[in-house]
């Protein structure tokens, strides 16, 4: 008798193991790269005033180049890896960031930094929608979104990496710290570049295109790698339609969730990046001497390890839309706590849970969004979402400057709201997707 399973009893059986750990570190050390590359200019960008004498302006513009090549990176490599594939993305990706995240170190002038943290921005933005949907794809049912916010979290761990590098070497190297720090942030991605070249294509890509047999075979990999005996005689065919990606996840049962994302997202950005990014300055706006900003920056960094495990443990308990929502009000009250405590004992409180929460709600997000769409238009869903981040990123840091020139309560009191906004919108329109498999066909 012939046996026919689909993709998700496949990789059902096969399990949590081996080669899903070791897709997580490979994808996980990339991820810490991208968090390093995002958050080291707003260390660096002290160290370039002193250097070349940039404005704080100036600074905003070029944290916004890279928010803006991020946008770009994000929309384009998350449509082409629905045409085309992940695992080519899933190396040029990496190798575009880290290539001209070191090119940035080396630059001569404010204005082929610009260009080269744009160029950089490409490959960071492509990270977002190819990772999360190869390794999401590989993934089996259970525990699927607490192994996602595990993902998620080596973000944190290069946050922490960054911070510890800008506490080191800014105080000590005030001028040319920041050519370190650029650098730094290229090194975990070069080190991966090669290896990703040997994970193999998602199974679920290759039925939607199709290309059962090379589907099967790598499944049947898979399970030899996590030493499970799988057995069947053929994949279960998918859905043979023409695919549009874009216009899939703007129609039917995709278009209300796309617009939750689409809010969520960006006011999530809004409010992160933009505290974030001018952290330091904040923390030195509020009575912070020079050291104890890159200390205390370093203790926030810290926080976000157990806002994202506790968010991981979360997300199979509560579910996505309640953890998320939770811990977005959460971010909300602790932002505009910061923003109004004048006592250095309160405002490290109060950062230390904003930072918590925040990120927290970044691991339940990035479980979240690649459970609403399809396997074949996973990675534009993820893309169009990181796109309208980096939207948000772009306009963060000059809003920012802005505000914080106007006054600092002010600009974190927005901050908060923007928080508690996507909260509201999670609450009122999300689709609760735990213990649900995921899509592989068009609807």
């Amino acid at each position: 008798m012939t046996t026919t399973i689909t993709v998700n009893s496949a990789l059902d059986q096969i399990g949590w193991g081996r080669f899903q750990k070791k897709l997580l570190w490979v994808c996980g050390a990339s991820w810490a790269a991208d968090a390093m590359e995002v958050l080291l200019i707003g260390f660096a960008i002290p160290s370039l005033i002193a250097d070349w004498g940039i404005s704080r302006a100036q600074g905003g513009q070029l944290a916004s180049a890279l928010f803006f090549g991020m946008l770009v990176g994000a929309w384009g490599w998350g449509m082409l890896s629905d045409y085309v594939g992940r695992k080519f993305g899933f190396v040029a990706t990496i190798l575009i960031d880290s290539v001209f995240g070191l090119l940035s170190a080396f630059s001569p002038n404010f204005w082929i930094l610009i260009i080269f943290r744009f160029l950089t921005g490409l490959g960071v933005g492509g990270t977002l929608p190819v990772d999360y949907a190869i390794f999401g794809e590989y993934l089996p049912t259970k525990n699927r979104g607490r192994y996602l916010v595990y993902l998620e979290s080596f973000w944190a761990l290069g946050t922490i990496i960054a911070a510890g590098l800008a506490w080191l070497i800014v105080p000590r190297l005030p001028e040319v710290g920041w050519r370190y720090l650029l650098a730094a942030s290229a090194v975990p991605g070069l080190i991966v570049v090669w290896i990703r070249r040997a994970i193999p294509e998602s199974p679920r890509y290759l039925m939607v295109k199709g290309r059962e047999e090379e589907a099967r075979s790598i499944l049947l990999q898979v399970a030899e790698e996590n030493g499970v005996a799988l057995e069947f005689d053929a994949l279960q065919a998918e859905t043979a339609q023409k695919q549009v990606p874009l216009k899939t996840i703007f129609q039917g049962q995709y278009l209300s969730q796309t617009i939750m994302m689409t809010l969520t997202w960006f006011l999530i950005s809004l409010g992160y990046y933009g505290t974030f990014v001018w952290l330091p300055g904040i923390f030195r706006a509020q009575g912070f001497t020079f050291l104890a900003t890159y200390q205390a920056t370093f203790i926030l960094a810290l926080a976000q390890l157990p806002g994202y495990f506790s968010a991981a443990w979360l997300v199979e308990k509560w579910g996505r839309v309640r953890t998320l929502g939770v811990y977005l009000i959460g971010a909300a009250v602790a932002a505009y706590v910061f923003a109004i405590t004048t006592n250095l004992t309160g405002i490290m409180i109060a950062s230390t849970l904003m930072s918590f929460f925040a990120l927290g709600a970044w691991g339940a997000l990035y479980a979240y969004t690649p459970e609403l769409y399809p396997t074949s238009a996973r990675g534009t869903g993820m893309g169009w979402s990181g796109g309208i981040a980096r939207i948000a990123g772009v306009l963060a840091p000059i809003v920012g400057a802005r505000l914080l020139d106007v006054n600092l309560v002010l600009a974190l009191t927005v901050y908060a709201v923007t928080f508690a906004l996507a909260g509201i919108v999670v609450f009122s329109m999300g689709r609760e997707t735990m213990g649900k498999p995921l899509e592989d066909t068009i609807a």
